[in-house]
């Protein structure tokens, strides 16, 4: 039935996989940043931290992309956007769970501005791709910001009509981005997690136009 299965059309939540309770077990440190790779709302607060959660197609590269930014906290992949709770990476490349594959993040919004976020977001892929990126091709790897505050939301809207503007004048399509409230962050299996610090020379699918926002 998976095969069988279209993956370049999103999956009603009838149709989805129920998935399971159990959480995904992941490592407690971001071997980059050695910070914790799950920090709840409390911390958060207590720590004047904020979050984010961005698809970029394949999460390994995007992953990178984030960490390496002066003011992020710590990040982590995994998939949102969905219906199947803690899915695997296997069940999630089904399209049959409705998530992508994103990256989540704590920033800290004194050193790097969410605007700051959204910069990087649009310039790092294709976002009028639909559903895929580059050569892979799914549901999971759509184009996604998943906001956390209606102030988000607003900046996410903002940015993708600029950056559309400028798009358009390189003769570029129309944003597919999926600009939404985020749901449930469920973390993808260890072994995804900093995947490219763990494999240098691993495959990283992240291309953006060339466009600069």
């Amino acid at each position: 039935m998976l095969n069988l299965f279209d993956k370049q059309s999103l999956i009603s939540a009838d149709n989805a996989l129920a998935g399971r309770a159990e959480e995904m077990p992941v490592a407690e440190s971001h071997i980059v940043l050695n910070t914790p790779l799950k920090l709840s709302a409390e911390q958060l607060l207590e720590q004047g931290l904020e979050q984010a959660a961005f698809g970029l197609g394949c999460f390994w590269g995007a992953e990178k992309k984030f960490w390496s930014l002066a003011g992020v906290y710590t990040t982590a992949v995994g998939y949102a956007g969905g219906f199947t709770a803690n899915p695997t990476y296997q069940e999630v490349c089904s399209g049959m769970t409705g998530h992508a594959e994103v990256v989540w993040l704590a920033f800290d919004p004194r050193q790097l501005s969410y605007e700051q976020l959204l910069k990087e977001f649009w310039q790092a892929h294709n976002p009028t791709q639909g559903m895929r990126q580059g050569n892979d091709k799914g549901t999971q790897y759509r184009s996604a910001i998943y906001t956390y505050s209606t102030a988000q939301n607003q900046s996410a809207q903002n940015t993708k009509a600029h950056y559309q503007s400028m798009l358009e004048e390189k003769g570029y399509a129309a944003i597919t981005t999926e600009i939404k409230p985020a749901s449930r962050f469920y973390y993808a299996e260890d072994y995804h997690q900093q995947y490219l610090a763990k494999n240098p020379n691993g495959y990283c699918g992240l291309g953006g136009t060339g466009v600069c926002y």
